[in-house]
């Protein structure tokens, strides 16, 4: 059978199931989809050896009748979570020859449900960006085209190989995470779906950091059923976490009943932007009827501190990235810089940073070091945590009024090509996040559902914001907008 590479997670489970296709042949049809795409700069790390001992093993755990929603299937693991034996570098040039002796939770939580890893996928360097031009493997190029240009498209960042390889279907689905954004506008850039949980439904523990009371793990999938299932299996309780959150952990994908009659949705009036274009405008307009449609009341809500949350949060994050990455300095492991005679420790410590990080990430690194020193701690540092004290509250307030969910963009615009922003100006850049850092400060879970195209053939998303811990609740909204948007598109394969 071919084209297996194309299937969606439950589509393979239920033929896995049937004994209608094995693993070993589902994880063929990947490796080989893997190896034709070099053009796209996804997979940074292949394991074609690990994958296929994992699918014969899965293959004999199905044969038993036993078997989890995820076994025999093959997916893709973000370069920023550790695998054991395996090299885990966050793309970035200070972990070079890094090969973890233990695997993530997260990652650990998929291969005891028998998912099969195909191998590590590329980032941005540190998941500091969102394009995925700051890796040092090289950029991730977007599987979609405008129109009949050759212009090589960003993907998103920062987990831009994952969205990349789930869109072109190089694996049937893959890890991502989230700390401003970096699940949900990639997948709004590649027409796939993506959800970045509530803050603590899934464990930290074995994946690099960036900003920690930021950062979490989800799954970049093809649809929303798929991401449910992916969910389920990366949740759950890490006492290695202290801010795992103890809590069961619901069976997302039998909540998917596609009603949301009665369900209040809010449309939050600040995340009208001046200059917003007007095709992300009729896209959230046109969701917005949908819901509609489908049974739920559409109410106007107010978020009145959303204009403050881009700068809280890159005061936030970069002061939590430049206490995170103190500690890659050439002493244990990594890249350790060539030393001349005289040079002492310090020496060391400075060519070794100076030489294993990229631009970006010394940028964050410095503006982190500032808002943290000693004369600039309160106006900063202490302000933008104030300021995202209220950027909660504004979302406790509208919760507690009744609203069930929130739909808004998921990104700006369209994907860019690579190189055209933000090379003279970072906060250009910066701007991609406006619609999904709040969701991150707020630690809601936000989900990306790929709603339409543009006018030159580009896919765009919504993003819906659910209550926190109610993944399961947010997973049928976003179902419901699913089915009525019908989204089916996919890229022309010119890799």
């Amino acid at each position: 059978m071919t084209d297996l590479n194309r299937l969606t997670l439950a589509a393979a489970r239920d033929k896995l199931r049937a004994r209608e296709i094995s693993s070993v042949e589902l994880t063929q049809a990947c490796l080989t989809a893997i190896d034709a795409a070099d053009a796209l700069g996804a997979f940074v790390h292949k394991t074609p050896e690990i994958a296929l001992e994992q699918a014969r093993a899965a293959d004999a755990r199905l044969a038993q009748g036993d078997a989890p929603a995820m076994c025999g299937l093959p997916i893709g693991i973000k370069d920023l979570f550790c695998t054991k034996g395996v090299p885990s570098q966050a793309a970035s040039r200070i972990l070079q020859g890094f090969r973890p002796e233990y695997n993530s939770t997260v990652g650990q939580q998929l291969e005891d449900a028998g998912a099969v890893m195909l191998g590590k996928l590329n980032m941005d360097e540190f998941a500091m960006g969102s394009s995925n031009e700051t890796s040092v493997y090289g950029n991730v190029i977007n599987p979609w085209r405008r129109g009949n240009e050759d212009t090589a498209l960003t993907p998103g960042g920062s987990s831009g190989g994952s969205a990349a390889a789930v869109s072109a279907d190089l694996c049937l689905a893959a890890t991502g995470t989230d700390t401003g954004g970096s699940i949900r506008q990639p997948a709004a850039f590649t027409g796939i779906t993506g959800i970045k949980p509530t803050y603590g439904r899934c464990s930290r523990w074995g994946i690099v950091a960036f900003a920690s009371s930021l950062d979490q793990a989800g799954p970049m999938t093809k649809d929303v059923r798929d991401a449910a299932i992916m969910l389920q299996a990366m949740c759950g309780h890490d006492p290695k976490d202290s801010t795992s959150a103890d809590l069961p952990v619901p069976d997302f994908e039998s909540m998917l009943t596609g009603d949301i009659r009665g369900k209040v949705i809010g449309i939050p009036r600040e995340y009208r932007m001046d200059g917003m274009p007007a095709e992300i405008e009729k896209l959230w307009a046109d969701g917005t009827a949908m819901l509609r449609d489908a049974g739920a009341e559409v109410r106007d809500i107010s978020l009145p501190h959303t204009k403050y949350a881009l700068p809280a949060y890159y005061v936030i994050a970069p002061a939590e990235a430049s206490s995170n990455l103190a500690r890659y300095d050439g002493v244990r492991y990594g890249h350790r810089a060539t030393l001349a005679q005289g040079d002492d420790i310090t020496d060391m410590y400075e060519k070794t940073r100076a030489e294993g990080f990229g631009h970006e990430v010394q940028r964050r690194i410095m503006v982190g070091t500032y808002v943290l020193s000693a004369g600039f701690y309160d106006a900063y540092y202490n302000r933008a945590r104030r300021v995202r004290t209220l950027i909660k509250r504004d979302f406790e307030t509208v919760f507690a009024d009744g609203i069930d969910a929130i739909l808004t963009p998921a990104t700006p615009s369209a994907a860019f090509g690579l190189g055209e922003m933000g090379q003279d100006d970072p906060v250009q850049m910066f701007l991609n996040d406006v619609f999904t850092v709040t969701v991150n400060l707020a630690g809601l879970p936000g989900i990306s559902v790929p709603a339409g195209l543009d006018g030159k053939g580009l896919p765009l998303g919504l993003q819906l914001i659910g209550r926190p811990w109610e993944e399961g609740d947010l997973l049928n909204t976003a179902y419901a907008l699913e089915q009525a948007a019908g989204f089916v598109a996919k890229p022309d394969k010119w890799w």
